[in-house]
């Protein structure tokens, strides 16, 4: 991220919250519409169950009616019909016979059996008034059915239906009964599990039994001990619906509905994938829609903020290249946001403001310049003529102060002279006269005209060039290049140092001349200002050396007025580089900068 520019990283940030917030939306939709899902398969699982137990209990009511009906005929009004009536009107029942699976019997009010469609040994005259349901009959006086009775003979689960036989007046004259073998089809519905993959089970809370699982002629199978059946426990826990895991880790919605009438519990499940295939397929719908909108999303936000960026990077170049010197006459157009405009117009007087400071400095350079080289030239001519002997003979020490003296004029007297080359530079007035220049003599004198300083600090100054290289260029400015760096090469190199100025062809059509030294080299950090005038590494250090910090930037300038460059880089020691066209150029041409 440090290496990105502020657009680059306006569009990562708004594109990742869109991508984001997208599947965070994504997210919460998935999970709100798995739980819409479940809870319709939970809804529906509870009308399943509810309705085959609604239809159960329509089934009872249909044979209560029925028996009821059959109950009314069987009395005068004040007693009940004579016995062989009686067996008449029982034999002429074929549709009750068929509800009650050719089992009816009439009862007298003191719960007596009297009369029987099928004969079963021992019954007629057998008293059933002790049982629960006949004295909740005989006591209610109204029709009933009874929860699940498990037979004395067979061990199989049977209902048993009562009728009141009532006078006109409303007693009790006896009881119209039917019996239903629960093995045997009738009540439950055929169609226990109606969907594909669900679950039906009819619970009989009062035995224990599974009545759906009931086969004929088998006792009645008694439920899954706890732990088993984790459906079946979870519906007996009296939570009526819920999410359970069976024993292989399916999930299973399920809901439950009650029967009082008969302690029936109704259980009905799905499995869970019932809920979460569905909501996959929606979910996966409602992802390619949402990758169909965030695509021209995010394509849109880039154009934006590639356009609310672009004004900060041209303003970013053109800062770069003022803190740089390459700015000239540079303004921004003052458009775009408040902010961007507020920030033009910063940088607008910043410039102003600098180019004024810059005049004012050159101008003062120039006059204090000018006004300094000739009474200098006059001292440094006095003093050759001292040194000369042409006034007679110095003592000793008046002849070392001399020397002093003159050696520390002529410095000054470069220092000067290059105050005004940069100058001119600076004011556009600064011209060069190109020609075809050898460049073996060009390093020759050079390294000839710097040996006196290399001696002086202790280094060693050698050259290495092919024979016969030319470069366009001006014999006077290329040594004004060359003696800077040899000089600065020596300065900094260390002692007994190895110097080597070398010069060749490149494959570009540019003759290089580079000047090595074995120093420290410049500091990294101080690399890309290395050029720009003024220009010093550690000033004030002990490395410091004197000068007024516009070598290189006059000969960077002189570089590009012969259509050259120059450069540097570090490779065990400081490398200075020019670079200068080979190609023919008119002999004593004439550049100027503007």
């Amino acid at each position: 991220m440090k290496t990105l520019n502020l657009g680059t990283r306006v569009v990562l940030i708004t594109g990742l919250s869109i991508i984001f917030s997208v599947f965070l939306i994504l997210f919460v939709a998935y999970g709100r519409l798995l739980h819409d899902f479940e809870e319709v398969l939970s809804e529906r699982q509870a009308l399943q169950a509810d309705s085959m137990a609604s239809r159960v209990n329509e089934e009872l009511s249909i044979r209560l009616n029925a028996l009821s009906a059959f109950a009314s005929t069987l009395t005068d009004g004040e007693d009940l019909l004579p016995m062989d009536q009686l067996k008449f009107a029982m034999a002429r029942q074929p549709g009750l016979e068929n509800l009650f699976q050719d089992d009816l019997l009439i009862f007298d009010n003191n719960g007596v059996a009297i009369t029987e469609n099928r004969f079963v040994p021992n019954r007629i005259g057998t008293s059933y008034a002790d049982r629960p349901h006949f004295k909740r009959a005989m006591a209610a006086n109204t029709p009933i059915v009874s929860r699940p009775i498990i037979g004395r003979r067979t061990g199989l689960p049977l209902l048993s239906f009562l009728a009141p036989i009532r006078s006109d007046d409303g007693d009790l004259l006896g009881l119209a009964g039917g019996t239903i073998n629960l093995t045997q089809k009738g009540i439950l519905p055929d169609d226990l599990n109606p969907e594909p993959g669900t679950l039906l089970k009819v619970l009989d809370t009062g035995h224990f039994i599974q009545v759906d699982a009931l086969q004929p002629g088998t006792p009645a199978p008694d439920l899954p001990p706890p732990g088993e059946d984790m459906l079946i426990d979870a519906a007996l826990s009296g939570v009526n619906a819920g999410v359970v895991s069976d024993g292989s880790g399916e999930d299973w919605v399920y809901a439950t509905q009650h029967l009082d009438r008969l302690g029936w519990l109704f259980l009905s499940a799905a499995p869970y994938a019932l809920a979460t295939q569905p909501a996959k397929a929606w979910f996966k719908s409602f992802l390619w829609a949402s990758v169909a909108v965030m695509v021209p999303l995010l394509f849109f936000a880039y154009l934006m903020t590639r356009a609310a960026t672009h004004s900060l990077s041209s303003m970013s170049e053109k800062i770069h290249e003022m803190t740089t010197g390459n700015a000239r006459n540079t303004r921004l157009s003052i458009t775009g946001t408040t902010e961007t405009r507020n920030l033009a117009n910063a940088f607008n007087a910043l410039m102003d403001e600098r180019e004024a400071l810059d005049a004012l400095k050159s101008q003062f350079v120039s006059n204090v310049s000018h006004e300094l080289r000739t009474p200098l030239t006059s001292i440094n001519g006095s003093m050759k003529l001292l040194d000369s002997g042409a006034t007679g003979q110095l003592p000793d020490k008046a002849s070392a102060l001399i020397k002093v003296a003159l050696r520390n004029g002529e410095h000054l007297q470069a220092l000067i002279t290059d105050l005004l080359d940069f100058d001119k530079a600076v004011s556009g007035k600064l011209s060069i006269h190109t020609t075809t220049t050898r460049i073996d003599e060009a390093i020759h004198q050079a390294c000839e005209g710097n040996q006196a300083m290399a001696n002086q600090y202790g280094v060693r100054l050698t050259s290495k060039h092919a024979e016969g290289l030319a470069a366009c260029a001006d014999p006077e400015r290329l040594r004004q290049i060359l003696n800077n760096f040899i000089s600065n090469a020596i300065k900094y190199s260390p002692r007994d140092g190895l110097i080597t100025v070398e010069a060749e062809a490149t494959q570009t059509g540019y003759i290089r001349i580079t000047v090595s030294d074995e120093g420290d080299g410049v500091p990294e950090h101080f690399t890309p200002n290395l050029f720009q005038r003024f220009a010093q590494a550690e000033v004030g250090s002990s490395r410091a050396k004197s000068g007024t910090g516009l070598g290189l930037a006059i000969c960077k300038e002189l570089a590009e007025l012969m259509n050259g460059k120059v450069g540097y880089f570090y490779n065990h020691g400081a490398h200075f580089w020019l670079e200068l066209p080979t190609s023919p150029c008119t002999q004593g041409s004439l550049h100027e900068n503007t």
